[in-house]
């Protein structure tokens, strides 16, 4: 009787720490880190390239701020909504580009099938509508920087 309530025990104890484990980098106070090498926008705003951290604003996972590690006054905060995906082996950061100008598109947690994606800013739907007014193909090349 005794092992089987210790083995119970135990394999609860598993379960825990596996679902646990990787819900961790979404946690507020918990970040996570990107070295960006290209310039990229996120709400309008331009921040350079660089070693970026990424952190919840508060408990609900909506709200997110980046932020140059080296450079306290190149940050942004902003609002993102669940999209549902395969859930990544590595936690990533999405980009879409078009030409020489990034846009901040999803953050995406390791084991997480629920990511994080930005609504796509007026600046980015502009330059979606003049590609495809210029060619047949309108979507924007996506590009990945993996976390640390």
């Amino acid at each position: 009787m005794i092992k089987q309530i210790f083995s119970t025990l135990v394999t609860g104890g598993i379960l825990a720490l596996m679902i646990a484990v990787p819900t961790r980098a979404q946690m507020p106070g918990t970040s996570m880190r990107a070295n960006i090498p290209f310039d990229f926008m996120v709400r309008g705003k331009m921040l350079p390239a660089g070693n970026y951290e990424i952190r919840r604003i508060s408990d609900e996972p909506n709200g997110l701020l980046i932020r140059n590690i080296n450079d306290k006054h190149d940050h942004a905060m902003f609002e993102t909504e669940p999209v549902e995906g395969q859930a990544p082996n590595h936690s990533e950061v999405v980009f879409h580009r078009y030409g020489d100008t990034y846009f901040l598109s999803e953050v995406l947690t390791a084991g997480e099938q629920t990511g994080r994606e930005l609504p796509p800013p007026r600046e980015e739907r502009q330059l979606r509508r003049e590609m495809a007014s210029n060619s047949n193909n309108a979507e924007p090349q996506t590009v990945t920087v993996a976390v640390y």
